[in-house]
């Protein structure tokens, strides 16, 4: 099976697991359970920022698998704040190469951050995906963390 197909049927998985789940913190914490599983032991860190309603400008730590996660990263900082500002996914190959990296875990060397967004647009999170490899990442993760990460908008929890 090729990553993208391995993708489809993650997809298929989390969808069915969260179908009719009203929680947000249920459905990302299976997501994140999933992937977690699914892809050890490239996938060293796998889990959500949320924004906080409170500060705005602010992802705080949400539903994760892996070693302990910074609690909170400002918009703009980091590899998740970075995409939190840009409200675009990023690929990392060296996150010690990336301006003003966070080193949450320094076994930490490769990086994959996905927005995700309500039903009306706005950033409510981002999925961050760490490994322990250098250039762990490529397009077949984009598109496959980027379709799950679009399924998991609450207006679909049905």
């Amino acid at each position: 099976m090729d990553k993208a197909e391995h993708y489809r049927d993650l997809k298929v998985e989390i969808d069915s697991v969260v179908a009719g789940e009203t929680s947000v913190t249920a459905r990302y914490a299976t997501a994140a359970c999933i992937l977690a599983q699914a892809m050890a032991p490239r996938f060293f860190w796998t889990g959500f920022y949320i924004v906080d309603p409170l500060k705005p400008r602010e992802l705080v730590v949400g539903p994760y698998q892996g070693t302990l996660g910074c609690l909170r990263i400002p918009f703009g900082k980091g590899v998740c704040g970075h995409v939190a500002a840009a409200g675009e996914p990023i690929i990392v190959p060296d996150v010690h190469a990336f301006p003003g990296h966070i080193a949450c875990d320094s076994a930490s060397n490769s990086e994959i951050v996905v927005p995700v967004f309500d039903a009306e647009g706005r950033l409510a999170a981002v999925l961050d995906v760490d490994s322990t490899a250098l250039d762990a990442f490529d397009e077949a993760d984009l598109e496959g963390l980027v379709a799950i990460c679009n399924s998991l908008l609450i207006d679909q929890a049905g």
